[in-house]
């Protein structure tokens, strides 16, 4: 058993070292590539692999199809720009919007007459206690709403 394994091993040796590519260094300095140095030449091991049979993982794209690629890229990170713009705007609308209701609560519930303009008439009207609860209570939904 141990001298069959032996033999698969020295058997394999040769076609792993066929695989390398080595670097020659000749007489006077002159360094070739190649799969086997020829006689005369120093031998380095490059760590490189040399696998002819094998066959590229992805064919070469087209130049069109590389511009199309390209293209969409570039949409999809202008979408992506607008989009962030428009959380950005509706979080600063949400942050004002926070802020004016809270505003309104407080003024509701320091008991300071709050005056609304009637919309038939047009006058200034002052709220009633009876309407003051229902309108804090819009006021705290409106905090509640604006402010997570």
């Amino acid at each position: 058993m141990r001298i069959a394994l032996v033999a698969i091993a020295l058997y394999a040796l040769p076609a792993a070292t066929h695989a390398q590519i080595m670097k020659c260094i000749g007489p006077g300095g002159r360094v070739e590539f190649a799969s086997t140095c020829p006689p005369g030449t120093k031998a380095e091991n490059t760590g490189i692999r040399n696998a002819p049979s094998a066959a590229p993982s992805s064919p070469q794209k087209s130049l069109t199809e590389r511009d199309a690629d390209f293209r969409k890229r570039q949409t999809e990170q202008q979408e992506a720009a607008k989009k962030a713009e428009e959380k950005k705007q509706e979080d600063i609308d949400r942050r004002q919007n926070c802020e004016a209701a809270q505003s309104y609560l407080r003024s509701l519930q320091s008991g300071n007459r709050i005056g609304k303009l009637d919309p038939k008439t047009g006058e200034r009207v002052f709220l009633e206690d009876s309407e003051r609860e229902a309108e804090t209570a819009r006021a705290q939904r409106a905090v509640d709403t604006n402010c997570k």
